[in-house]
């Protein structure tokens, strides 16, 4: 692994890289940080799974990203299509963003006590068969930025699918963004990395550019003057 930006550096340690101090905003709710795979033209699956874009680089990431993090957020297709199980870090929970809970509580996510949900209030909460913590924010959708001062400590790593991170962007919730471009073109038309989202404008600076094997592992964090 090496650095091409911000100098170069032939030998990074992604714990060191990534680990960077995070602080809740003045206005009190978490840092939060996209992390995604996409293919150079900009599909976030293959076949319908993120996977296939991956390497194992990739995924050492994406532990060194939750190593740091408090909560894990995800949207309830994602958690479907990806069949998470419960985070290998003690203690890190995740947050599973949905309107109608029409997901498996038999999971082992579930029902190890890891994964919890963020409903609208006015949201049928479910009958699962055991005690599931809810938190609940808004009417008819998840207020996002209510939602997310609710949670525990400093950093929040989001981890897609494409409609909650447009939802997260048009929000203006996304602070970083750790980005890792396969060295793949798909041609499919399937999703990016934000769809649904209205036409917005958001800046970003670089942070880091990493490689290895032709993956580029890309931090993109908000302009200070631009945080919310």
């Amino acid at each position: 692994m090496r650095q091409l930006l911000p100098s170069f550096n032939s030998d990074v340690n992604l714990g060191e890289a990534y680990g960077v101090v995070r602080q809740r905003h003045e206005s009190g709710r978490p840092t939060i940080g996209l992390c995604m795979v996409m293919s150079i033209d900009g599909s976030t699956v293959v076949e319908g799974r993120s996977t296939l874009l991956s390497n194992p680089t990739d995924r050492d990431v994406i532990i060194a990203l939750r190593a740091v993090a408090d909560t894990i957020v995800v949207g309830a297709g994602t958690i479907r299509e990806q069949m998470y199980t419960p985070p290998s870090k003690r203690g890190l929970r995740v947050g599973v963003v949905t309107r109608t809970a029409n997901l498996d509580f038999d999971s082992p996510l579930f029902k190890s006590g890891a994964g919890f949900l963020i409903m609208p209030q006015d949201a049928k909460k479910p009958d699962c068969g055991f005690e599931i913590e809810i938190i609940q924010a808004g009417h008819g959708d998840v207020d996002l930025r209510q939602a997310m001062s609710q949670l525990p400590g400093d950093f929040i790593q989001l981890e897609g699918g494409p409609m909650l991170n447009a939802s997260m962007f048009d929000a203006n919730l996304v602070d970083e963004i750790n980005l890792t471009i396969s060295p793949m073109v798909t041609g499919a038309d399937s999703p990016r990395l934000s769809n649904g989202a209205p036409a917005l404008h958001r800046d970003y600076q670089v942070a880091h550019i990493l490689e290895q094997d032709g993956f580029l592992f890309i931090r993109y964090v908000r302009k200070t003057s631009a945080k919310n």
